[in-house]
């Protein structure tokens, strides 16, 4: 089934469909709303899209993957992804990505296929949360700090997003301190029935929140204090299929912050408790504290 899309889901998919150059060369775009460098999510949805269209011998869905983040990419260039491929079964397969500018390694990745089969079975439970329908939409929270938050409240929004706790701004502004961040999330609006490109959007959504539990740990916010963050490495385990375009909680927290890198930590949910994917990102993280 082929899926029409406008407004910002739009813009997710069609940025998430690169264009082959070569067998294994894939050239990604920018949107038009930009942050200063290549943002992470972009960089995992475009290459798992492009590693997936190498395949030739069978169709396993997406295991694994584990990515770093080398370079900050220039947002007014394309990207290009050139795929290795490392095995090429029926029932696995194994590629690695490298996107580049100008001949600069930007950010590489591998990325894992294997075939589900039946085995032992467990997961952890779902945490208790209101559902999404009882919680506010994104920009009922961005009222009243567009000027403090403006890079969040320009950016493509393809995602809805419901907190289910505060966001760090709201909770810095009522003095509170969260490990836990929990957020239901999904694609707005319809998207197409390959399962590539809801790993794909979820890829990207994925870099949207991990990182706020190792701010809000320490009761500080994006926007209103004085940080800088940069993504050094980001995996992702896909346990289960699921469709973005269904509501899906993610729910993080961070074990560890140190020698100015910080680490978070994720879990993906499917609305009836079935743990769908497990993340965990690292990145650089620097905290200026005003001067006394």
């Amino acid at each position: 089934m082929t899926v029409e899309q406008t407004g910002d889901l739009g813009k997710l998919l069609a940025l998430l469909d690169v264009e082959r150059r070569d067998e294994d060369v894939f050239i990604g775009h920018h949107p038009e709303q930009v942050t200063a460098r290549t943002f992470g999510g972009q960089l995992l949805g475009q290459g798992v899209v492009a590693a997936s269209r190498s395949l030739t011998r069978g169709n396993p869905p997406i295991h694994a993957l584990h990515a770093h983040f080398i370079r900050g990419g220039d947002v007014t260039k394309p990207m290009e992804y050139h795929v290795d491929r490392f095995r090429d079964g029926k029932s696995f397969a194994n590629r690695q990505v490298t996107a580049k500018q100008d001949g600069e390694e930007i950010f590489t990745m591998l990325v894992a296929f294997q075939d589900n089969t039946a085995g032992l079975e467990h997961a952890v439970e779902i945490p208790q949360v209101p559902y999404p329908e009882e919680l506010p939409p994104l920009g009922e929270h961005f009222k009243g700090y567009e000027d403090r938050i403006a890079t969040f409240v320009n950016a493509l929004h393809p995602v809805d997003i419901r907190f289910a706790n505060d966001p760090s701004w709201k909770a810095k502004e009522a003095g509170r301190k969260l490990t836990d961040n929990r957020v239901w999330m999904k694609a707005d609006g319809v998207m197409p029935d390959d399962p590539v490109m809801h790993v794909a959007a979820m890829c990207y959504a994925s870099d949207t929140t991990v990182l706020d539990s190792i701010i809000t740990t320490h009761g500080l916010s994006w926007g209103i204090d004085r940080l800088f963050a940069a993504t050094v490495n980001h995996s992702m385990w896909f346990h289960r299929e699921f469709r973005f375009d269904d509501w899906l909680l993610y729910a993080t927290r961070s074990p560890v912050a140190t020698g100015s890198r910080g680490m978070g930590s994720g879990r993906f949910w499917t609305r009836d408790g079935t743990l769908a994917t497990s993340v965990v990102q690292e990145a650089l993280i620097k905290y200026f504290p005003p001067k006394k």
